[in-house]
C-alpha cells in the first residue's frame, strides 16, 4: 500500500493519495482544486488515479473531485446520507457511486468501509481503510474528513453561521455527540487521517501534526472527554472561530459542481488602460506589501498582500462581480490558484505593479502612526479607533476607546462609523488593519490612519487597555 499526504498551508487542508501497489491504482481522498499535484505524484509512483472518495460537501475550499472525474475519469465515491438538500447535483455524466453507512468499495486490494458520521454536516461520512493486499482483515486507519481532527472535532454550527440555515447548530451538535461516541468505540490502534490542521475554521483548537490515533484522541482530545450529551453540546457550540462568509458560497459550489478549469488553465496580464474600468466593474485586489500600498495606490482597490490572500479574499471579494489583480507578473498564477481554491471564478487578469505605479493612477495614500503618535488623540477621542481583530482577541483585551468591527464584516458594518472624525484602524500587529484601511478607503472613507504595530505595540508602550466583562462582549 502507498499513502501520500498533501497539505495546503494556505487553507490548512489535508488530502491523501492512497494506492494499491499490486494493481497500480489509486484513490484521492478529499482532493483540493489544484489536482496537478495528485496527477504528478501518481505518475511518479507508477499509479493510475481511478477514484475519488469525498467525506462531505466541503465549505472551506473548492473540491477537486469533479476536476479529477473530468480530467482523468476518476470514479466518484460520495455520500448519499443526509436530507435532500445535501445531495450532490453534478454527478450525472460522471462515473460515480452514492454510498451509505455500511457500504464498502475496493481500490485494487484496498478496502474502504463507509461510516455515516454526521454532525459537522448531515451527510458527513468517514472511510475505514483495510489493506487486504497486505494480508490484513481489520482496518488500519480512518479518514475522518471534518469529523475528528487532531486535538479537536468538526464544528456543527457552520450551516447556521455561514450558510444561514437557522436552527441547525444544536441538532448538528447532538448528531456530532453520537458520532463521537461511535468513534470512541473503535480500536485504539486505528490511525486518524483528518482533512484539516491548525488554522482551519472548521473547528476550534486544531492540532498542527498531520495524524493521530483513536486511542490518543480518546485520551487527549478535549471534545472527546464528554460523556454527557448536554455538556458536549454546550462545549462544542461555544467559542468557535469566525465563520468566513465565503463558506456559504463553497457549500453551493461543491454541491452544484465547480467550474472545470481544465489542463493548462492560465490568466493574462492586462493593459493598464483598462484599470479604471476594472475598478468600476468589480473587485481589484492589489497584492503590494502594505507599506508600499499606503504610499500610493489606485482609488477603489483593496490591499491584500499575497501571503494573506487565502485568509481574507473570501471575506472581501464580491463573488458576483469580476476580480482583477494588481501584482508582479510572476505572482499572477499563484494568486489566481489561491482565489480559485476559495471559489473566485471570474478572474479576468492582472495589471503589472510597475505599470500601475508609472501610470499615475496610484494617487491615493493613507498615513500611519505609532502608539506614541496617536495615543493622545485616541484617549481624548479626537479620532475614532476601530479594532478589526476577532472576537476572541477583543475579549482577551483591547484599547478602551476602541469600537470592535471585525475585518471580515467591515464592508457591511461601515455605516456604524462616525462621519465627523478621523478613523484609526488597529489589529494585533498592523497587518490586518492595513487591509482594513484599504477597504475603508475603497468604500469612500478617505481619512484613515493605520496604527503601526497594532495592539501589541500599544501594550509594549505601557499604554492602558481593558478586558471586558461578559456583559461588554457583545460587540459586532
Amino acid at each position: 500500500m502507498l499513502l501520500k499526504y498533501f497539505y495546503d498551508q494556505k487553507l490548512a487542508h489535508a488530502s491523501y493519495l492512497v494506492g494499491c501497489q499490486r494493481a497500480n491504482v489509486a484513490v484521492i481522498v478529499d482532493p483540493g482544486r489544484d489536482i496537478d499535484q495528485y496527477i504528478e505524484m501518481a505518475q511518479r509512483e507508477g499509479m493510475k488515479i481511478t477514484a475519488v472518495a469525498e467525506t462531505h460537501i466541503h465549505a472551506d475550499y473548492v473540491s477537486g473531485a469533479r476536476e479529477l472525474a473530468d480530467r482523468v475519469g476518476a470514479k466518484l465515491y460520495v455520500s448519499d446520507e443526509g436530507p435532500a438538500e445535501w445531495k450532490y447535483l453534478y454527478l450525472d455524466g460522471y462515473d460515480h457511486q452514492l454510498v451509505h453507512d455500511g457500504d464498502h468499495f475496493l481500490i485494487g486490494n484496498l478496502k474502504f468501509d463507509v461510516l455515516h458520521t454526521p454532525g459537522h454536516t448531515p451527510e458527513s461520512i468517514s472511510f475505514l481503510l483495510t489493506d487486504q493486499g497486505g494480508g490484513a482483515d481489520e482496518p488500519m486507519g480512518i479518514f475522518t474528513g471534518d469529523f475528528v481532527f487532531v486535538g479537536s472535532i468538526g464544528r456543527p454550527d457552520l450551516l447556521e453561521e455561514a450558510a444561514g440555515l437557522q436552527g441547525t447548530a444544536e441538532p448538528g451538535a447532538r448528531d456530532l455527540f453520537h458520532s463521537a461516541e461511535r468513534f470512541k468505540s473503535m480500536p485504539e490502534y486505528l490511525q486518524v487521517w483528518p482533512a484539516h490542521g491548525a488554522g482551519s475554521a472548521c473547528g476550534k483548537g486544531l492540532g498542527a501534526i498531520p495524524s493521530s490515533t483513536v486511542g490518543y484522541e480518546k485520551r487527549f482530545n478535549p471534545a472527546l472527554q464528554f460523556n454527557d450529551e448536554e455538556q458536549f453540546v454546550k462545549y462544542i457550540l461555544a467559542d468557535q472561530p469566525e465563520a468566513p462568509k465565503y463558506f456559504a458560497v463553497m457549500k453551493r459550489v461543491n454541491k452544484e459542481g465547480p467550474k472545470i478549469l481544465g489542463a493548462g488553465h492560465h490568466h493574462s496580464m492586462l493593459d493598464v488602460a483598462k484599470l479604471s474600468a476594472a475598478v468600476d466593474s468589480g473587485t481589484v485586489i492589489d497584492l503590494t506589501p502594505a507599506p508600499e500600498f499606503a504610499k500610493g495606490h489606485v482609488p477603489g482597490s483593496i490591499n491584500i498582500p499575497i501571503g494573506m490572500l487565502a485568509a481574507w479574499a473570501g471575506w472581501l471579494v464580491d463573488y458576483d462581480r469580476p476580480t482583477h489583480l494588481i501584482c508582479k507578473p510572476e505572482q499572477l498564477e499563484e494568486a489566481a490558484r489561491v482565489l480559485h481554491k476559495i471559489g473566485v471564478e471570474e478572474i479576468v487578469g492582472a495589471f503589472d505593479t510597475d505599470d500601475v505605479r508609472n501610470s499615475g493612477l496610484a494617487n491615493e495614500v493613507y498615513p500611519t502612526g505609532t502608539p506614541a503618535d496617536l495615543s493622545y488623540a485616541i484617549e481624548s477621542e479626537d479620532v475614532q479607533l476601530i479594532d478589526v481583530r476577532s472576537s476572541d482577541e477583543w475579549n482577551e483585551g483591547h484599547i478602551e476607546q476602541a469600537k470592535h468591527l471585525f475585518l471580515g464584516r467591515l464592508p457591511k458594518t461601515i455605516e456604524q462609523l462616525p462621519s465627523d472624525k478621523k478613523i484609526v484602524v488597529q489589529c494585533r500587529s498592523g497587518a490586518r488593519s492595513a487591509i482594513a484601511a484599504s477597504v475603508l478607503q475603497a468604500c469612500g472613507i478617505k481619512d484613515v490612519i493605520n496604527l503601526t504595530g497594532g495592539y501589541t505595540a500599544w501594550k509594549s508602550e505601557g499604554l492602558p487597555s481593558v478586558k471586558p466583562t461578559p456583559a461588554m462582549s457583545g460587540h459586532a
